[in-house]
C-alpha cells in the first residue's frame, strides 16, 4: 500500500486517541520505525495492558479456539490471552505477513469485536501494524474485505522526534551527538540484499552494544558491531567519527591548519567521515547566491578549494564525495562555488609543488 500522507511518531497517540477508541487502526511504517513500541505506550498511557499477536506465527485456531462440549453443545473457546474480563489493546502486529485463513480468522474480531461468544470487553481496541511490500518484508495482499475494515496510518521516520526521545531514553551519547549531526542516517531504505541497514531500532542495538561494552571497546570490536547494524555507508561513516571522539581530531582543527587530513590506509573511515562532514559544513555555510558572499565566507570559500587539492592528492574518489552530485535530494555545493573550484584547482595544485 502506497501512503499519501505520512505523519511522524509524535503524531500519532493525539490521532489514535481519536481513531483508534472507536475504530479499529493500522499502522503501517518500513521495519524498525518504531510501530511497535508506538502502541505500547499509547495503550499504557491509556491504562490498558497491550495484548500482541504476532501474525506469522499464528495459525487460525490461535484465535478461533479449540471446540469444546459446553452443556452437551459444541463451542469454540478462544485464548486465554484474547479472552480477558478487563478492557486492553489487541495489537495485531504484522498482519499482512498472517496467511489468508489467519487474515480471514481476525474479520470479525477487527469489525465486530468479537470471537465466536466471545466479545471483547467494552473500552478495548485494536490495532494492527504491518510493513509495506516496498520495505523489502514478508508482506501479503490484504484482502479488500480486511482493508476495508481497518483505518489506515502511515508513519515515516522523524530524527527531530527519534533525537528527543533518545535524550530522555539513555541512548549512547557517541549516537546521539553522531545523528544530530547526520538526521539523514537515522534511517535508510531496506536493501534488496541480505545486509544490515540503518534504522531508529538498529541505532537503538548500537547504543546497547555500546553501553555494554563500556570505555575499554577496542577499534575492532566497534567495527563489528557498527556494520553489523548499520547501512555499510554509515557505518563507515560513524566508525570515523568514533576515531574523532576518541582522538578529539576533527574538522575544526583542520579548517583552521592545525591538523591535516589522516593519510594512513587504516584511517580512510575516518578521511571519509571527515570529508563529508566538509560536505555539510560546506552546504551550510556557503550562500548559494555569489552576491550575498562576505569578505568572511570568501575566505572560508577559499580555504575550502585548498583543502579539497589536499583531498585530492591522498584520494580522489573521497575527494569527489565532498563536490558531487546528490542522489537523495539533499541540498549540493551551490554552483559558483563548483565554478570557482574548477578555474582555480590547476593553480592551486602548482602552488602545492
Amino acid at each position: 500500500m502506497q501512503a499519501t500522507i505520512t505523519i511522524t511518531p509524535t503524531q500519532v497517540p493525539e490521532l489514535l486517541l481519536g481513531l483508534a477508541t472507536v475504530r479499529p487502526v493500522f499502522l503501517w511504517g518500513s521495519p524498525g520505525i518504531g510501530k511497535s513500541s508506538l502502541v505500547k505506550a499509547f495503550a499504557e498511557s491509556l491504562g490498558l495492558e497491550c495484548v500482541s499477536l504476532l501474525g506469522t506465527q499464528l495459525a487460525p485456531e490461535d484465535l478461533i479456539g479449540v471446540p469444546q462440549i459446553v452443556d452437551g453443545r459444541s463451542r469454540f473457546c478462544p485464548p486465554e490471552a484474547i479472552a480477558r474480563d478487563e478492557p486492553y489493546c489487541l495489537f495485531l502486529d504484522e498482519l499482512n505477513a498472517a496467511t489468508p485463513d489467519v487474515q480471514k480468522a481476525f474479520y470479525s474480531l477487527i469489525l465486530d469485536r468479537r470471537i465466536g461468544n466471545y466479545e471483547l470487553p467494552p473500552g478495548s481496541i485494536v490495532i494492527g501494524a504491518g510493513n509495506r511490500a516496498t520495505d523489502n518484508a514478508l508482506a501479503r495482499p490484504i484482502a479488500s474485505a480486511l482493508v476495508n475494515r481497518l483505518t489506515h496510518v502511515h508513519l515515516r521516520a522523524s530524527s527531530t522526534d527519534w533525537l528527543v526521545w533518545a535524550a530522555e531514553s539513555g541512548i549512547h551519547p557517541w549516537v546521539v551527538d553522531y545523528l544530530i549531526d547526520r538526521p539523514d542516517h537515522l534511517w535508510s531504505k531496506p536493501p534488496k540484499t541480505e545486509e544490515p541497514f540503518s534504522t531508529p531500532r538498529s541505532w537503538h542495538m548500537l547504543s546497547d552494544a555500546l553501553h555494554s561494552f563500556g570505555d575499554d571497546l577496542d577499534e575492532t570490536t566497534l567495527q563489528v558491531i557498527v556494520h553489523g547494524t548499520l547501512t555499510p555507508a554509515h557505518a563507515v561513516s560513524f566508525c570515523g567519527y568514533a576515531k574523532i571522539v576518541r582522538h578529539v581530531y576533527g574538522l575544526d582543527a583542520i579548517l583552521k591548519g592545525d591538523a591535516s587530513w589522516p593519510r594512513r590506509v587504516e584511517d580512510r573511515d575516518l578521511l571519509y567521515y571527515l570529508a563529508d562532514a566538509f560536505r555539510g559544513r560546506l552546504i551550510k555555510e556557503l550562500p548559494a547566491n555569489k552576491e550575498h558572499v562576505s569578505s568572511a565566507v570568501r575566505q572560508t570559500a577559499f580555504r575550502a578549494k585548498s583543502l579539497l587539492v589536499q583531498l585530492a592528492e591522498i584520494s580522489v574518489e573521497v575527494a569527489q564525495t565532498v563536490i558531487a552530485d546528490s542522489s537523495d535530494d539533499q541540498p549540493v555545493l551551490p554552483a559558483w562555488f563548483l565554478v570557482e573550484a574548477a578555474r582555480d584547482m590547476p593553480r592551486l595544485v602548482e602552488a602545492r609543488r
